[in-house]
């Protein structure tokens, strides 16, 4: 934890002073005062939509494995929505599993591998959205690079995650004849684990809720676009929808480098990066980046405060799903806060 924390820091204190480096501070505060605070409040109600929606989806993926009320669904989903901006190189990702096992009966194993078919449904959206606007403008040779492998890997995962659960018992025939080859002592664990965390990809058999999981991140990511689009005219940046696409998949992108915690650093020199493909000034860029951070981190971190109270946290439920791995009876025999 502390190495993690400490890389962090670095890549956050590198990515920070690229942000700062060639700036001027007096432009950047006259940038502050010529916008227009008043599309503020529209920017706040669509984060903590989009905050709502991603706790409904989330409900969706998991409902196969078992029935989630809506009070505790929020409070897990709040609470660990916070805690991935607040704790260093992604751990925060853990942390949904983890409270979902303790307010359900739900297990940590495969509540984590919903949160992997989430991951990798965004990614798709998100890939499939650049490629909609890719041949609408001249894109830097870095960024179309990059993309292409990101999209083969989760068109990949996405047809992994579908066989294992069309074809469940050869999926695990392969995993288990995969684990054989691991050292014996761990080889138990992590197939006990690959078994559970196939549980999670259920949904994707159903088809129904897929086709309505797909609709609602497409929105999801819809309305991320728009809170980006209304603050960059708040900041008399006129940019296209289009163009607003790409600014947020380059940003994407940059947060999900494992930096310190709140993403500062990364959020913000990959504002200023998406935004100078554009001819955008530096010190426009960095203005806008600060309170496009400021209120997309801020309510997250209010919103996981406000339902920090109504949810439990089982450090002895993580210990049994992970720690004892190599004992299948560890989390049964755990017990629930």
């Amino acid at each position: 934890m502390k190495k993690n924390l400490l890389a962090g820091i670095v890549i956050s204190a590198a990515l920070l002073y690229l942000s700062l480096r060639g700036v001027q501070l007096d432009e950047v505060l006259r940038e502050f005062k010529a916008a227009r605070y008043g599309d503020i409040l529209a920017v706040v109600i669509i984060i903590i939509f989009v905050q709502v929606m991603r706790s409904v989806r989330w409900g969706i993926i998991l409902s196969p494995l078992g029935k989630v009320d809506l009070l505790p669904l929020f409070s897990v989903s709040f609470v660990g929505f916070m805690a991935i901006v607040s704790l260093p190189a992604r751990l925060g990702e853990l942390a949904r599993p983890i409270l979902i096992s303790a307010n359900s009966s739900i297990g940590i194993t495969p509540a984590l591998g919903t949160v992997l078919v989430e991951r990798v449904l965004d990614t798709l959206v998100l890939m499939v959205l650049f490629f909609s606007v890719l041949f609408s403008m001249p894109l830097p040779a870095w960024l179309v690079r990059s993309s292409i492998p990101l999209l083969i890997v989760t068109l990949i995962l996405l047809a992994a995650m579908a066989c294992m659960i069309v074809s469940r018992q050869d999926s695990l025939e392969l995993l288990e004849r995969i684990c054989d080859r691991l050292p014996r002592r761990v080889s138990g664990g992590v197939s006990r684990l690959l078994h559970r965390l196939i549980e999670g990809f259920q949904v994707i058999s159903d088809y129904r809720r897929l086709v309505g999981i797909l609709l609602m991140t497409i929105l999801i990511w819809l309305m991320n676009a728009a809170i980006i689009y209304i603050l960059l005219h708040a900041f008399g940046i006129p940019l296209s929808p289009a163009d607003v696409f790409i600014v947020m998949i380059v940003l994407m992108i940059g947060i999900a480098i494992p930096a310190a915690p709140g993403f500062i650093g990364n959020w913000h020199y990959f504002c200023i990066l998406g935004l100078g493909l554009f001819g955008v000034p530096r010190s426009e860029a960095l203005s806008f980046a600060i309170v496009h951070h400021f209120l997309s981190v801020g309510i997250v971190v209010a919103l996981g405060l406000c339902c920090l109270p109504f949810s439990r946290f089982s450090l002895s439920g993580l210990r049994a799903e992970f720690g004892g791995a190599g004992d299948p009876r560890a989390a049964e025999r755990a017990p629930r806060s």
